[in-house]
């Protein structure tokens, strides 16, 4: 996403982060195996850093979406209230070309996994940014 926001000088505009639901992963740079699709596929690096996903995250951001329905429900329980659940939504509601309403896990998949999902979130990812543009 963000180097679609990039190719489309937005990056004054939009800010975009990713974080996860659990902690296992905190501090870790993106999976090399999803690095390598990323660079194979599109001809970039995945850039970053683990961190998890936090309850002042509501308000720094104007959208949270989760891959699947998991993490969905994981992003939902840090809002006991329910004050921010309409922020919430799944990744691959954006999605116009692929049919699929999660993001599967690529981990058991091997490199065509990896691959099924650096083109899910291409997909999802110009769509998001359609969204963004439209409002």
């Amino acid at each position: 996403m963000n180097h679609l926001i990039d190719q489309g000088g937005l990056s004054k505009t939009i800010l975009c982060d990713s974080a996860g639901t659990s902690s296992y992963h905190v501090g870790a740079s993106p999976d090399r195996r999803m690095s390598a699709a990323a660079e194979n596929k599109l001809g970039f690096k995945l850039l970053g850093q683990a961190r998890q996903f936090q309850i002042l995250d509501f308000q720094e951001f104007d959208l949270i979406l989760a891959m699947d329905r998991n993490n969905y429900d994981d992003i939902l329980a840090v809002d006991p209230s329910g004050q921010y659940h309409s922020k919430v939504r799944l990744m691959c509601d954006f999605c116009s070309r692929h049919s699929l309403k999660e993001v599967p896990d690529p981990y058991y998949g091997g490199v065509e996994g990896f691959n099924q999902v650096i083109d899910l979130l291409m997909d999802a990812c110009e769509g998001l940014l359609q969204y963004i543009n439209d409002r």
